[in-house]
């Protein structure tokens, strides 16, 4: 049994402010340093705007920066769903409820897959190079990322003059920014120029200007991107490349574009846009456009603090930190940078009015780049977006809500083709064309959960900003995504229950009837659906027919291993450790199952855990961290944020799971999900709100004995501000953005009060009233 909590009503002080106060203590010195250049792309810094990024090499007798822009990629406008497809529901469903498992298969794969079959690739852009003339004996050589204001630097000395060069990616200004200089007049010279791995390229130079122009490879997209130096000594045009000589300083801008205006619409004049943009930064001074675009970040980044005290804090270069932290995980302050890097990462690669970070974010290198840098909606571009809202960076939740938007335009025309059914749905991948419809193969391509896990990111949305407007203005999505499954669930001629058929357990079981995971999915998505109705005072008969059909949907259910089953049969194999735990979905990120409600369910999902074990790379690694912190284990939790911490390229050479140098998570390769994912699993170990009340340190383990986060939201509009030392909690602050119901919940002790919108409320750590 749950132990129930004794509620304190408490009568508090409060202050009202009109907008949360963006925090004026100086964020402690957050960065990545090193102390060489980068050899290898993962190893290379990451700068981003959400639609330009690039990567920081940092070389000394030749910098590369590699770059992107978000809508470069091969294809062109059209629609994936097969037409026809719907004839064959009833034979594939047939057949799988005859255990004809492979002939349902072959059904589907000859039938019912997406027209064309596979989707599209995400493309890197190009190439900036810069030689440095006689620079190889060099000394007090540095590269970092800071954090603080989202400028990567290098710096050395050669023959007593200093070196340094800025780079930045800046949303305001939509350009790349590299600012070179010298300590002594004239000791600047340097080549500079352009190129790209793409074999339809082109590239023009002008006295200060060098123009790239490439065209994707089996597409209709094309990308121009220009860089412009501005500088105190002399250029000159040697041979295609711009040649500087006796400068003291310099800085060179770089925009890029495409023809891509939607997944509809190519007609897009990049030709335009550049010069119009690198006309907008050419006579404004370097300091100018680098403080603008300080600002621009900082009123992002700077909503957010967290530390962990300063045990064991390390002075090493980031490479060798992640190393030492393999050994002997003591360096809390890392586990602290690594939540703030992703949150850096969010900035970099989600802003509104650009595209959602893809599973690499915006950078990639390669033509064909692993899983085509696409959108995987099984879980790895929900994981994505786990903190956003958690970690102060609402914003930057937008892309996605634009995304799953287009999806359901996409989404009906695949809905009535593959199920002759009304709303709108998508399968396990999506790419910049949009496609819904089932990809690659029929036994992992046909899943039926993207639509209705997308769209629980609205609801979640909802939840922590109590916005009723956007709650207006996404609620048809939402909607839309619910008519689909109440008109696909299929009664089981077996069970009698509602089912999810055809469909998979991702990436295990191949194409079954009645996955569990879809399930939970397909009730929260009524049950929001309903509540969000209610909220707006509509929809009242659909909401009523929902109602009537969440009893009848296949319920969790315990195995004869104690386990929770993953599937309608009891058929869940033990010794399967499997990357995929798809059907603790009801654990997190849903609340579904958990201690107060359900806590014989929140047992069988931890046995289903175990039996998968805790080897796992990337995302899954970090998935399995938010599941141990729901289940209130967190030592358990930074047992394997200590793999997800340690590094990829081990001493003898091999490539695992963990963290390259430059923090970027490896599957192996890299995906930026175990970052983000990482990050929701320490938050989660400090706070939860899943279930209608603040829960603080709910599953803190003993390796973070002390700390303090601020800035940090929970659900119902609340932000907090929190300290614990000796693993107690010493003191919170409470910001209502939204007024209403604040329940405090801190190990045996529950407090509730009634909150007024901008109201503050402070607390100590037995939550008596300050």
């Amino acid at each position: 049994m749950i132990k129930k909590l004794p509620v304190l009503f408490l009568c508090v002080t409060l202050t009202f402010c009109a907008k949360p106060k963006e925090r004026e203590k100086q964020k402690e010195n957050l960065d990545l340093q090193y102390i060489e250049a980068a050899e290898k792309w993962t190893e290379a810094l990451p700068i981003g705007n959400g639609s330009l990024g690039a990567m920081i090499y940092g070389g000394v007798a030749q910098e590369h920066i590699q770059f992107n822009e978000e809508t470069l990629w091969r294809g062109q406008p059209h629609d994936y769903a097969h037409e026809g497809a719907g004839k064959y529901l009833g034979g594939i469903r047939e057949l799988l409820t005859e255990g004809k498992q492979l002939e349902a298969q072959k059904l589907a794969q000859d039938h019912f897959m997406s027209d064309p079959i596979k989707q599209i690739h995400y493309q890197p852009f190009g190439d900036i190079y810069i030689d440095f003339k006689d620079h190889d004996n060099f000394k007090n050589y540095k590269r970092e990322l800071n954090l603080n204001n989202a400028v990567g630097s290098v710096s050395y000395t050669v023959n007593d003059v200093d070196y340094k060069r800025e780079v930045f990616s800046s949303f305001p200004d939509q350009v790349i920014a590299i600012h070179l200089t010298a300590s002594k007049a004239k000791a600047l010279n340097f080549d500079l120029w352009l190129d790209a791995i793409h074999e339809d390229k082109s590239v023009m130079t002008t006295n200060d200007s060098q123009t790239l122009v490439v065209k994707v490879k089996d597409g209709v997209l094309r990308g121009v991107s220009t860089l412009k130096i501005i500088t105190d000594g002399n250029i000159e045009n040697t041979e295609g490349k711009l040649q500087i000589t006796e400068a003291s300083k310099a800085t060179v801008y770089l925009t890029a574009a495409t023809n891509y205006i939607d997944f509809e619409d190519v007609s897009g004049n990049p030709e335009k846009i550049v010069p119009e943009t690198l006309a907008k930064v050419s006579n404004t001074d370097y300091e100018a456009v680098k403080s603008k675009h300080i600002a621009d970040y900082q009123t992002l980044f700077n909503r957010f603090e967290i530390s962990f005290g300063d045990n064991g804090k390390s002075a090493n270069p980031t490479n060798q930190r992640i190393y030492d932290f393999w050994k002997d995980p003591n360096d809390p302050q890392l586990v602290a940078l690594y939540v703030e890097y992703a949150r850096y990462l969010t900035i970099a690669s989600s802003r509104p009015g650009t595209k959602p970070a893809t599973l690499q974010g915006i950078w990639n290198d390669q033509l064909t780049p692993p899983w085509f840098s696409s959108y995987t909606t099984n879980i790895n571009l929900e994981m994505n977006y786990w903190p956003v809202e958690m970690y102060n960076l609402s914003e930057c939740h937008e892309p996605l809500f634009d995304l799953i938007e287009d999806l359901s335009i996409t989404g009906a025309k695949v809905a009535k083709a593959h199920y002759n059914a009304d709303g709108w749905i998508a399968h396990h991948n999506v790419d910049i064309w949009r496609g819904a419809a089932p990809v690659n193969a029929s036994h992992h391509g046909i899943w039926l959960g993207g639509a209705g896990w997308l769209s629980t990111h609205i609801w979640e949305h909802y939840l922590f900003t109590q916005d009723k407007g956007f709650l207006k203005e996404r609620y048809p999505l939402i909607r839309e995504a619910a008519l689909f499954y109440s008109q696909y669930l299929y009664k089981d001629p077996q069970t009698g229950y509602l089912i999810s058929s055809p469909s998979n357990s991702p990436e295990i079981g191949g194409l079954v009837a009645g996955p569990t995971m879809d399930h939970q999915i397909i009730r929260a998505l009524f049950d929001i659906t309903i509540e969000a109705a209610a909220i707006l005072g509509e929809d009242t008969d659909f909401a009523a027919e929902l109602k009537t059909l969440i009893p009848q949907i296949a319920p969790n259910q315990i195995g004869k291993h104690g386990q929770l089953q993953e599937w309608l049969e009891d058929k869940d194999d033990p010794e399967v450790h499997h990357r995929h735990v798809s059907h603790l979905w009801g654990v997190h990120p849903w609340n579904e199952i958990n201690y107060e409600d359900t806590p014989e369910f929140m047992e069988a999902a931890k046995q289903s855990l175990r039996f998968r074990g805790d080897n796992g790379t990337g995302w899954s690694l970090a998935w399995k961290i938010n599941f141990w912190s729901r289940f209130k284990d967190g030592d358990h939790a930074y047992e394997l944020l200590h793999k997800l911490l340690s590094p990829a390229e081990k001493p003898d050479g091999k490539v695992g799971g963990g963290s390259y140098s430059n923090l970027f998570d490896a599957h192996p390769p890299f995906q930026i999900d175990g970052n983000f994912g990482g990050a929701s699993g320490i938050l989660e170990m400090l706070i939860q709100s899943q279930l209608g009340k603040i829960e603080l340190l709910p599953a803190l383990p003993q390796a973070l004995p002390q700390g303090s986060i601020s800035g940090v939201c929970a659900r119902g509009g609340f932000e907090l501000d929190f300290t614990w030392e000796d693993s107690r909690l010493t003191g919170v602050k409470v910001l209502s953005k939204a007024g209403g119901k604040c329940i405090l919940v801190y190990g045996d002790k529950q407090m509730e009060l009634e909150t007024e919108k901008g109201g503050t409320y402070s607390f100590d750590g037995t939550l008596q009233s300050l």
